[in-house]
């Protein structure tokens, strides 16, 4: 099918440090676009992949489930971590669920985590009865486009595919699982005011991922898709900070 607006891959190839982005469920890259584009100009090599069934429609997106998801961009880090010196994981909403997956699967090759509003739990009701309603209701309403800055949008499905929404819950249980083995520091952005992600996720993240250094930023003039808000240039700044400060490029792969 067609791409939406905005929802092709970016790719752009830099210096010896890598980074991933994971885009959110029901999203495309047209969420992340500004945020990758900054890290590539800074001359990181960038890659921020459209996961399986998004950028199309939701019927096409009710054809996958998180495992699809996980999967592509578990390659998507491979073929990093072979390009580059270092590779660093950056997710918003579910995507930050995925980087940090990344994160406790790959810990050899992940060298830092940044997270926009991380989806580790289920915190919204649509999302509750989804492995119920799959089997008469394909879909629900939607979860896109919660940005106070006007005008914005992140170009997201305006319907929730319920079959795909029911592969949530395996995705969020093997990463709080996993969550102590979670090595690389992590930078993690919570605004206040988020219309589809609760405050749980972030006490997830914080009580659980007890083996590393976790730094907590408030963004306290954006909702959800913090990314494409008011505070999104404090994210990209502060996030190719946390890079720079974390990198270990020119020092040899850790493997």
């Amino acid at each position: 099918m067609p791409l939406l607006p905005g929802a092709e891959p970016f790719s752009r190839t830099g210096g010896p440090t890598g980074v991933l982005l994971c885009h959110g469920f029901t999203g495309s890259p047209r969420s992340m676009r500004p945020w990758a584009e900054h890290l590539a100009d800074a001359g990181l090599t960038v890659e921020l992949p459209l996961l399986p069934g998004h950028g199309t429609s939701w019927q096409e997106m009710n054809l996958t489930g998180s495992a699809q998801w996980l999967a592509a961009v578990e390659a998507a880090l491979l073929d990093l971590w072979d390009r580059c010196d270092e590779v660093f994981v950056m997710g918003l909403s579910m995507g930050g669920c995925l980087a940090l997956r990344l994160a406790q699967l790959h810990p050899g090759a992940v060298a830092g985590v940044v997270l926009v509003n991380p989806s580790l739990a289920l915190e919204t009701p649509l999302l509750l009865a989804a492995p119920l309603l799959k089997h008469v209701l394909p879909s629900t309403k939607g979860l896109a486009d919660d940005i106070k800055r006007p005008g914005v949008g992140e170009g997201g499905y305006d319907r929730v595919p319920t079959a795909a929404a029911a592969t949530l819950p395996a995705l969020w249980r093997a990463t709080q699982r996993g969550m102590a083995s979670v090595q690389a520091p992590v930078l993690a952005y919570r605004s206040p005011e988020d219309h589809v992600i609760g405050p749980q996720s972030l006490r997830i993240l914080t009580s659980r991922a007890v083996n590393t250094e976790v730094t907590v930023r408030s963004l306290d003039n954006s909702y959800h898709v913090a990314t494409l808000d008011n505070d999104a240039a404090v994210i990209f700044e502060e996030s190719l900070g946390f890079v720079r400060e974390h990198s270990r490029s020119g020092e040899g792969r850790q493997r």
